[in-house]
């Protein structure tokens, strides 16, 4: 069914919005996929901070033509049903939420990705996008990193400290 023109410039003006704020777009083919399916993804993406867009590539394009960081991007690999996971603040989290959603149903296909300065991803590159950790695992790792002398030089301390309360007892039970 089509939609009113109205309803199209409401969806471009919609997508312009998101594309002021917007870290990154990944997409994904997904003809097979059941309504219950999408819903679910739909969900999951919305835990995490995602937005998922189900729109015509076109009116993507219109809405992109009016972003000059976006206006040069190329959207060749924008065809056919996509949708959009798109994320304001993480690079990776939507290339990975669609993967691992794509992971469990083989009906969906990652496509491509686009960042907010334009640069178009091949789907070669989403796919190894998709496989790097996310900002909060980043952030994870790096105090994980950054604890370890601390962890280190406790576990040492209470190990010594083990020990001298055993001597103690020990001379005291002697």
């Amino acid at each position: 069914m089509a939609i009113s023109h109205s309803k199209k410039e409401t969806l471009v003006a919609e997508l312009g919005q998101i594309f002021t704020t917007f870290k990154t777009v990944a997409f994904a083919e997904y003809g097979g996929l059941s309504v219950a399916e999408l819903q679910e993804l739909r969900r999951t993406a919305r835990e995490q901070g995602v937005v998922i867009k189900v729109v015509k590539n076109r009116l993507v394009r219109v809405a992109m033509s009016q972003n000059e960081a976006l206006k040069d991007t190329d959207t060749s690999l924008m065809k056919g049903q996509v949708l959009y996971a798109i994320s304001d603040e993480d690079e990776v989290l939507p290339a990975k939420l669609l993967a691992e959603f794509a992971s469990k149903h083989p009906e969906m296909k990652l496509v491509g990705a686009f960042d907010n300065t334009g640069k178009a991803f091949t789907t070669e590159e989403v796919e190894a996008l998709a496989k790097l950790p996310t900002k909060n695992e980043l952030i994870a790792q790096t105090v994980a990193q950054l604890l370890s002398p601390v962890n280190d030089v406790t576990n040492a301390l209470s190990g010594n400290l083990h020990a001298l309360l055993d001597g103690i007892a020990d001379h005291a039970s002697a």
